[in-house]
């Protein structure tokens, strides 16, 4: 499989904390030792790519709280075979959002997590090393909830109190927040 790229946007991504300094040198080793990273059957774990997807405003974000792990996080997915994982974070936004018109914002990395997942029926337990990339909504329209999801919702700049307690949703807010506070 092709992973240059992958290597490339990991190696050039500047971690904003321990937790993500500590990601980035997991990733790039399982890069480097494991030759199915990008597929989902690899017993160790696999890459994901998902996203944090902005509206048209430019004033909310796009949670989904996850059918399989019961929780709020950002959209996202595996990489199935894909080691282009900003099309994969595009890829999972419009499948996951319903939405038909989403642009990366950049097309570096905004945030990278690595996260063990237990067992869950015929599944073992693994590593998710998630990517993810900052999205926007190009117009205004509704999402549609998928089939992976128990419902999506819109969290805004001036809710923070109404994010779900996970290190990485917080941290991807505050640079979320960080980022629209310098522009303005």
């Amino acid at each position: 499989m092709h992973r240059n790229l992958a290597i490339e946007l990991i190696n050039n991504y500047a971690p904003t904390d321990q937790v993500e300094l500590e990601d980035k040198r997991r990733m790039l080793d399982f890069l480097a030792r494991e030759p199915d990273c990008f597929d989902r059957n690899c017993v160790e774990g696999h890459f994901t790519a998902s996203c944090w997807l902005e509206n048209y405003a430019g004033d909310a974000i796009l949670l989904t709280h996850h059918r399989k792990f019961g929780k709020w996080i950002q959209l996202g997915g595996h990489a199935d075979g894909d080691s282009d994982l900003l099309r994969v974070s595009l890829k999972e936004a419009y499948e996951e959002s319903g939405l038909s018109n989403i642009e990366p914002v950049r097309a570096d990395i905004f945030d990278i997590g690595v996260h063990f997942i237990p067992p869950h029926e015929d599944i073992t337990q693994h590593y998710h090393y998630d990517v993810r990339f900052y999205l926007k909504a190009m117009k205004d329209e509704p999402f549609t909830v998928s089939e992976e999801s128990h419902d999506l919702k819109w969290v805004f700049l001036h809710e923070k109190e109404k994010l779900p307690d996970n290190h990485g949703v917080q941290r991807m807010f505050a640079k979320w927040e960080y980022l629209k506070t310098a522009v303005s």
